[in-house]
């Protein structure tokens, strides 16, 4: 895996295979009217995470008597902590149980609900690979958290900075045209890169995409916005920044196990995000201004 960050998310990253699709004429057809608010994002008031701790029930018996005793709430926090959606969620054969199922998946996440680094930047979404979630920020906020399964270890999703660029409500993998991505919003066009939903095993199992539950690749597919582009190829600003970072411990056991021994082996304080993006950020606000000029722009004919 590649652990550094590039400024430009419209270059490709060699990859064996990809589970995305390249932009077509149809679905960027909207394209060119999408551009960024003008003013910065209003952002929710933080929750407050969580504290608990986690025991692991095994074997697959014991693994669906425990479940029998949980409602459709509790079960959406065990979904986040096993990184599955509901169909894979009973076919697990270790699960791991928070002693406190009363919180809401964003309290559960492992991202820090406030980064002051990130005030200044409207929109942003991170991509944990070894703790496979996802956390949105508005303005230093975090917004919207959810479980992820990223690229397998053969097809491993490119980390470094990118942004989004086209979308469609529905398209086919250009890896294998029977599967149907939903809520796609691509990350890296040449090589067809981006979140969506799909399946969610429990583990990194793409073709280097970002998998998601059907809710937060619905939220995310409205939330972020899209590239301005000219034509077909000239980019006049790039989309909502996107980071991808870590490495997964492929052969290893799934990094939440861990949880079970320290509740907190997963954080991720806001000094990483920092470090993450302050490479980047002279960039990121370039971009960002960019497409406030050009709403100008547009707003003034």
């Amino acid at each position: 895996m590649r652990n550094t960050y590039s400024l430009l998310s419209f270059i490709a990253i060699v990859l064996l295979s990809s589970c995305g699709q390249q932009q077509s004429s149809t679905q960027s057809s909207t394209t060119n009217n999408t551009v960024a608010t003008n003013k910065p994002v209003v952002a929710v008031a933080p929750v407050t995470p969580v504290s608990t701790t986690y025991t692991i029930v095994r074997g697959k018996d014991n693994v669906k008597k425990a479940l029998a005793q949980y409602g459709e709430p509790q079960k959406e926090v065990l979904m986040f902590t096993n990184r599955v959606d509901s169909a894979h969620l009973a076919l697990l054969d270790s699960l791991v149980v928070p002693a406190s199922l009363t919180g809401t998946v964003q309290q559960y996440s492992p991202y820090p609900q406030s980064v002051p680094y990130l005030k200044d930047i409207h929109k942003i979404i991170f991509f944990s690979y070894p703790a496979q979630v996802f956390g949105a920020y508005e303005n230093g906020q975090l917004v919207r958290a959810g479980q992820t399964n990223m690229g397998r270890e053969k097809d491993q999703t490119p980390t470094g900075l990118f942004y989004t660029n086209w979308k469609a409500e529905e398209t086919k993998s250009t890896f294998n045209d029977e599967w149907d991505l939903k809520w796609n919003f691509n990350i890296q066009n040449k090589e067809g890169i981006g979140f969506h939903q799909y399946t969610l095993p429990g583990y990194p199992a793409s073709h280097s995409c970002l998998r998601l539950t059907e809710g937060d690749a619905k939220y995310l597919y409205t939330w972020a916005d899209e590239w301005i582009i000219r034509g077909t190829d000239n980019i006049r600003a790039n989309g909502t920044p996107v980071v991808v970072f870590g490495a997964y411990p492929f052969g290893s056991a799934k990094p939440w196990m861990q949880l079970a021994q320290n509740a907190h082996a997963l954080d991720i304080s806001a000094e990483m995000l920092q470090s993450l993006v302050a490479p980047h950020l002279n960039e990121i606000l370039a971009q960002q201004a960019r497409r406030v000029a050009i709403k100008d722009t547009t707003t003034k004919k």
